[in-house]
């Protein structure tokens, strides 16, 4: 019984040992496409978030009657 518990352990660690290898991993791989449009559609949500504060910037500034930005005195 002793040499089939090291059967049992040595066969799953020799298994993994030779399934390793020193080649880098792909550089394209199939989710390259998914990933790039991902990435498209993160860099749009930041651009409309930033255009989306600074209107929010101007409704405020107008609410609050500050008109220095355009040049005119406040009364």
């Amino acid at each position: 019984m002793g040499w089939l518990r090291i059967l049992t352990i040595s066969l799953p660690v020799l298994f993994i040992m030779s399934c390793g290898s020193d080649e880098p991993p792909p550089k394209k791989t199939v989710f390259d496409p998914l990933l790039q449009a991902e990435q498209r559609a993160r860099d749009v949500q930041k651009t409309v978030d930033a255009r989306a504060d600074a209107t929010r910037k101007e409704i405020d500034t107008q609410e609050r009657g500050n008109t220095q930005e355009r040049g005119d005195t406040a009364p």
